[in-house]
């Protein structure tokens, strides 16, 4: 059993530290010198000022996952997310001006201008995709010193490559397993051109195979992103006002012909190669359809359906999408790209996992983001009130389960989205913070079980302290184990 630690079903540890490689020659090197800012292990947890910033603006420039984060947090496991920054981010000029937009990239990502000129002026997201797992892979097995013990990093390819570097790993010499994923099937080049198709299907497909037989080929990849990619719709998720307009096309729409048989190629089990699919992103149509093709063609197969990060929006289902049936709806974010509570049911009967994104914006409605501030430092108060974000989903996902007689407390992990593009939760600064809210989760839970304990079902009356160790580290151990 891994123990002491968290693992992240979602999380960008490259996305910075790469952006800032193409300042330097040569570019797109992964620097051993942890000093360095194009370094994995570069640390750079957040400032009082950078605090500040994030809680006026909403900007979260100080890395959260670099990997000497992930080593002082005692991680053992953790599900990176491979994304090849999407050039629709950026628009041609604004006001005349071009790097008012890029301007704000930069700021939003804390990548570097030098690696926003690259995007504007690449034109392959599969070689982006290629060349920022050849930067993972640079320093994978190198040995970094954090506070007296030598930690290195390794790529896994199954859980028993998990359970090798756990048991390789002793006080003084540690190793963290990386799981890759993809975060965007415009991975395998498509969406490229923001108002016409460009994709070659023999391409895509091929570009598919390629990756399946990688050495460390992804566990799973989000089929959608945040721009339409000829392979499906996507759900609304960008609210910035220069970039929002960018989204339109696609937005809510369905799966294409290119979408079916994109998914019918990765979820080709030939050779024990399957990667799955992740639903977050997806069109509310695109998600149904799946759901459908999971019902039908692959009704025997027992495909899990993952969401590697997300949140609930506390309505009855995608159909049913103004009504609730939770005294806690008002709690939440009732967007589209939320999920609804029968896609819950279908997650845990699918023996899937839901990632909990540790994304203010995402997880809470803005009365409930307002309730939960504190207007003067008081580290207890904050996580007290921040864990209450937390508690809500995880009590309402518990309670829809509970109702149709299911184990309701095996569905739920963190899939923090750390350093992707992200409004953190006040005081879940970086993973080193995760240790800090778990007293307070708890406590959640046991108020929660004190007062509805004989409400549950008997299987479903377990104790706190397991309710939040089932959320940060069993869930997503269980779900390795039957999957990976």
């Amino acid at each position: 059993m891994i123990s002491n630690s968290y693992i992240d079903l979602h999380c960008h540890p490259s996305l910075k530290p790469y952006g800032k490689s193409f300042k330097y020659q040569p570019q797109k090197q992964n620097h051993l010198n942890s000093g360095r800012k194009n370094s994995i292990w570069h640390y750079s947890p957040p400032n009082f000022l950078e605090r500040q910033v994030n809680r006026l603006l909403t900007l979260t420039k100080f890395t959260q996952t670099d990997l000497t984060a992930l080593a002082k947090a005692n991680c053992n496991v953790v599900v990176i997310s491979l994304y090849p920054f999407e050039k629709h981010f950026l628009k041609k000029k604004m006001l005349g001006v071009k790097f008012i937009p890029d301007l704000l990239v930069n700021l939003a990502a804390g990548v570097s201008q030098k690696r926003i000129d690259n995007l504007r002026n690449h034109n392959s997201y599969f070689q982006d995709l290629k060349d920022e797992y050849n930067y993972y892979m640079q320093l994978h097995n190198m040995a970094q010193i954090i506070d007296g013990v030598t930690f290195t990093y390794r790529l896994v390819n199954s859980y028993s490559d998990i359970l090798k570097n756990i048991n390789d790993s002793t006080s003084d010499r540690k190793v963290i397993s990386l799981v890759s994923t993809i975060e965007g099937a415009h991975a395998f080049e498509t969406g490229l051109h923001k108002d016409k198709d460009t994709a070659d299907e023999a391409a895509v497909i091929n570009h598919i195979e390629i990756v399946k037989n990688w050495d460390n080929k992804p566990f799973f990849i989000t089929l959608a992103h945040h721009f339409y990619n000829e392979i499906c719709g996507h759900a609304r998720s960008i609210g910035i006002g220069l970039i929002k307009k960018q989204q339109n096309r696609g937005l809510n729409a369905e799966i294409t012909d290119l979408g079916y048989k994109v998914i019918d190629k990765l979820l080709d089990n030939s050779d024990n190669k399957r990667i799955l699919i992740d639903v977050k992103h997806m069109s509310t149509a695109s998600r149904k359809t799946y759901y459908h093709l999971l019902d039908s063609k692959y009704a025997s197969e027992n495909i899990p359906i993952i969401v590697s990060h997300g949140a609930v929006n506390g309505k009855r289902s995608i159909v049913e999408w103004n009504t609730s049936d939770s005294k806690l709806s008002k709690e939440f974010n009732d967007t589209d790209i939320n999920f609804y509570d029968s896609e819950l049911l279908r997650i845990a009967k699918s023996k899937g996992v839901f990632g909990l994104q540790l994304d203010e914006r995402r997880i809470a409605s803005k009365g409930a983001i307002r309730s939960s501030r504190i207007y003067w430092p008081n580290k207890k108060r904050r996580y007290k009130n921040k864990s209450e974000l937390i508690w809500n989903q995880i009590q309402h996902i518990a309670e829809i389960l509970d109702k149709k007689g299911l184990f309701c407390w095996e569905t739920v992990a963190i899939g923090s989205d750390f350093d992707g593009i992200v409004n953190p939760i006040k005081g879940l600064w970086t993973a080193e913070n995760i240790e800090d809210i778990k007293p307070y989760l708890i406590e959640k839970a046991q108020d929660y079980l004190n007062k509805n304990r004989t409400n549950l079902q008997m299987q479903n009356q377990i104790s706190a302290e397991e309710i939040i160790d089932r959320l940060l580290f069993i869930n997503a151990n269980e779900f390795l184990k039957r999957n990976f």
